[in-house]
């Protein structure tokens, strides 16, 4: 067995290795080599890190605002530990943005040749790509990457040694950069967030977001009521969730419980909630008022019969409230999205110079 001593040495150079193959790969992008241009607007999700800094929501926002705008989208993305039935985001995606075309596969290329070649597929007019920031065979018109206000890519390290699929310098191609998560730290941690993401790429458009729940759907066995947030003060609540980042939901759950939580449970990202898994979440919930699970969780435990459950279970609309450029950023969406193809220019300009004056005059 390795001394402890060895490892963080083993660690660095693994990440270095790491990074090499990462610089390597990402130079032959840059170069334009195995680049495949689609024949409509592709709008890019990503993020540097492994785990949670609120993709889902993204995707969910911005194919609402695509919709208003009156286009048509799908959504393309790996599938990550997809079931029988689709991965959690696809049956996310599904169930709030009903209509909306889902790509799930890892070849996302051949996933929407394959759609676009369909009757469903004619329609469609802009590509959302869900996890995209290093999906780069797939050319885009607009790159969104997503950081998480309370896990600060800049005193982190890339893997296996961080947590960072990409060093910070990649932000440097990002068209635009939202920091996620904003409510859970003081705004100077967002103000020096958002200086040290100006420093590497300075004229991506710069947003800050909230993740706000919006209401629950409240499940007491067949029958399904939605009630407000309140719904759950004073009552003893079980947090269950499995999620890349569970500590934003498990905050949320004790500032709406008004109490500290019965108990919080979080298994790993994508967990399949087996047999072993959901008995634990009905014990730890035998002589509580409610469960709380995310909406993304919720795609698997919904085929749960509703008898298990000792009690309510309750979840949460996951919202995404922007406290800087979100109409900035909503711009930007919009024009992307009418941009033919062939269009390689900035989209970000315009609203690049209105950040940044918010930011001076911030300063």
């Amino acid at each position: 067995m390795l001394g402890r001593g060895l490892l963080a040495p083993l660690g660095s150079l693994a990440s270095a290795i790491y990074g090499k193959a990462i610089a390597t790969r990402n130079a032959a992008f840059d170069a334009g080599r195995g680049v495949v241009h689609m024949d409509r607007p592709v709008i890019s999700i990503g993020n540097l890190s492994v785990g949670g800094t609120g993709k889902t929501p993204m995707v969910v926002h911005v194919l609402g605002v695509l919709r208003d705008a009156g286009k048509r989208p799908c959504v393309a993305m790996r599938g990550y530990r997809a079931g029988p039935d689709g991965s959690d985001e696809a049956a996310l995606y599904r169930r709030v943005r009903a209509g909306v075309p889902i790509v799930a596969r890892p070849d996302r290329v051949e996933g929407l040749i394959e759609l676009f070649a369909t009757s469903e597929g004619e329609d469609i007019d802009t590509i959302v790509l869900d996890d995209g920031f290093q999906h780069r065979r797939l050319a885009r018109q607009l790159d969104i990457v997503l950081l998480d206000a309370t896990r600060s890519v800049f005193l982190d390290r890339l893997l296996p040694s961080g947590w960072l699929r990409e060093p910070v310098s990649s932000l440097a191609r990002a068209h635009a950069v939202v920091v996620t998560h904003a409510e859970r730290v003081p705004a100077r941690v967002v103000d020096e967030m958002l200086r040290r993401v100006r420093e590497v790429s300075p004229r991506a458009l710069l947003a800050t977001a909230r993740h706000e729940w919006l209401d629950l759907r409240v499940h007491h066995g067949h029958d399904v009521q939605v009630r407000p947030v309140e719904w759950l003060r004073a009552r003893r609540v079980v947090a269950a969730c499995a999620i890349g980042n569970p500590e934003a939901f498990i905050a949320q759950a004790r500032d709406a419980a008004g109490k500290e939580l019965v108990e919080t449970i979080a298994f790993r990202d994508h967990d399949p909630f087996n047999a072993r898994s959901i008995a634990r979440i009905a014990k730890a919930a035998a002589k509580c008022d409610a469960i709380v699970v995310t909406e993304k969780d919720w795609s698997k435990l919904a085929k749960v019969p509703p008898e298990t459950w000792p009690c309510a279970v309750a979840v949460p609309r996951l919202g995404m409230q922007f406290e800087r450029g979100g109409g900035e950023l909503t711009a930007a969406i919009v024009e992307a999205a009418r941009a033919l193809p062939h269009e390689h220019e900035d989209h970000t300009d315009r609203a690049r110079h209105a950040d940044d004056a918010d930011l001076a005059n911030e300063a």
